[in-house]
């Protein structure tokens, strides 16, 4: 970390050449041109320390130079000053659960515009590796992204290609060798597979030292997926039977009900309906058994609230949200039909699910309360969960969980970076982090709302100010006005075949 010597010692230089300790490569050198201070700004630096009032934070290329007090700061001919009185400072944004970074130009630059400065893509296939290496190649703007495995499930899935299907314990473990050649950076599992081949993947993962995560497969309990050593689990598919009175009741159910090719929908229907008549016999003291239970055995939740609210509300709920401007006429058909898969229909489906989703957010309080991880997402591209919007609504829906705007906030940032092991290199204002950060009108922890009052995003140290941001969500606008062609075209192509991600 620097100290204010080194700091200085640079300030000195007034546009000479000199060399960042700790920050640029060795031998590397920085000109003051190449510097920015965004000045008198209150820094929030996701740790859950006390907001600082009256700071400055220098930026040296991709990282954080310096943090101090604005007044330590002399004036230096050539930097880059950014007067940010009255603004607050907090880490770049990690979405947590998201699909469609393939589509280049449209998801990437509202998750950028929004401060979304990183991303878990929670599907891996060629294309999306693709457009990660073109990112970090800087040939085009995005956010960072961690990016998963291609999604394994059993010999029957939801999913069309390109999901993986394995039907042994062999099949699974050379799945997890090959994934992991192709640099993905953890496993991706998914509901429909077995339990032998779940185990034998928890095993190989852990021989090629990769974490997996998921939705739980629903021939098992999240807990014994847990005690596998599965990192995550999503949209808290599973959850609500252990918290239940009627968890074995239910859990043998399924286990009895066959998986039809022909019809492998009929199988989710039922496990989702299960698990929200799980929840209305729902038991405090099993629910802390199960929870410390997870904490014990490293597992977090990924609760992803947004998409699960889209599910819960009446197809027509967001027919004439403004945010669809944004989107392509061939997703928002897309979507349009998908969510009829999913959403409750008649009064009585209504107020059934409205019920189980307030109940899903309380338990989300709940785990937090009880000390389980919890990491923000929102599973974009499915129905109405708009990317880089998406996660500012996820926030909304976690203080009203229970947790505080701080907490929340630091759900995805300093806790994302834990989660990951990235927390040397981001999640926090820190010096020597990346660059990437937020500056915004208002204070967040007043009103989490306050994270939507963006004035700039820094991502990689370049700042995307008020002009560039209102550009970025032009351009998507225009392109999303196109018709599809040539990569996005084969997106669609295969984004048609799913019924859900």
């Amino acid at each position: 970390m620097l100290g204010r010597r080194d700091f200085l010692k640079w300030a000195a230089a007034s546009g000479a050449g000199v060399a960042i300790p700790g920050v640029l490569s060795p031998g590397a050198q920085a000109t003051a041109a190449e510097i920015t201070v965004l000045r008198q700004v209150t820094v929030i630096d996701g740790s859950g320390a006390p907001p600082r009032r009256d700071m400055a934070v220098a930026l040296a290329g991709d990282r954080i130079a310096w943090l101090g007090r604005d007044r330590e700061l002399p004036d230096v001919e050539g930097v880059r000053s950014l007067t940010c009185r009255g603004k607050y400072v907090i880490p770049g944004l990690w979405d947590m659960h998201t699909h469609g970074l393939d589509l280049v130009d449209i998801f990437p630059p509202l998750y950028i515009a929004n401060g979304v400065t990183g991303i878990r893509e929670m599907w891996g296939y060629e294309e999306n590796r693709a457009v990660h290496d073109r990112i970090e190649s800087g040939a085009l703007l995005g956010p960072r992204a961690v990016l998963g495995s291609s999604i394994v499930d059993g010999p029957v899935s939801l999913l069309q290609p390109p999901v993986s299907h394995v039907s042994n314990e062999a099949e699974a473990r050379a799945f997890v060798r090959a994934e992991k050649a192709l640099g993905a950076k953890f496993i991706k599992v998914y509901s429909y597979l077995g339990r032998n081949e779940l185990y034998a993947i928890a095993d190989e993962a852990r021989r090629q030292g990769l974490p997996f995560a998921g939705h739980v497969p629903y021939r098992l309990s999240v807990l014994e997926a847990s005690e596998a050593g599965q990192r995550s689990f999503e949209h808290l598919f599973g959850t609500t039977f252990q918290v239940s009175l009627k968890e074995k009741e239910f859990l043998t159910r399924l286990a009895a009900t066959p998986i039809d090719p022909k019809s492998p929908r009929d199988f989710f229907n039922l496990a989702r309906e299960l698990e929200r008549q799980a929840m209305l016999e729902y038991s405090r003291p099993k629910a802390e058994r199960f929870f410390a239970q997870l904490i014990r055995n490293g597992s977090w939740q990924s609760p992803t609230l947004v998409v699960n609210r889209v599910i819960s509300m009446p197809a027509e709920t967001y027919l004439n949200d403004p945010r669809l401007k944004y989107i392509p006429a061939e997703l928002k058909a897309h979507w349009a039909d998908r969510i009829q898969l999913f959403a409750p229909k008649t009064p009585k489906e209504i107020k059934e699910q409205s019920v189980y989703f307030d109940s899903r957010v309380e338990l989300v309080g709940a785990m937090h309360e009880a000390g389980v991880g919890i990491i923000g997402g929102t599973d974009s591209l499915n129905p109405y969960c708009f990317p880089g919007f998406g996660l500012h609504e996820e926030l909304e829906l976690m203080v009203k969980a229970g947790l505080s705007p701080m907490d929340s906030l630091r759900a995805v940032t300093s806790e994302a970076a834990r989660f990951l092991g990235l927390e040397r290199t981001t999640g926090t204002v820190t010096p020597g982090k990346s660059a990437d950060l937020v500056v915004l009108d208002a204070n967040p922890l007043d009103d989490i709302r306050n994270t939507q009052k963006i004035h700039a995003v820094v991502v990689r140290g370049r700042v995307i100010d008020r002009a560039a941001r209102e550009k970025l969500f032009a351009d998507v606008e225009a392109a999303a006005s196109q018709p599809p062609a040539g990569a996005r075209s084969a997106t669609f192509q295969r984004l048609a075949k799913q019924s859900c991600c």
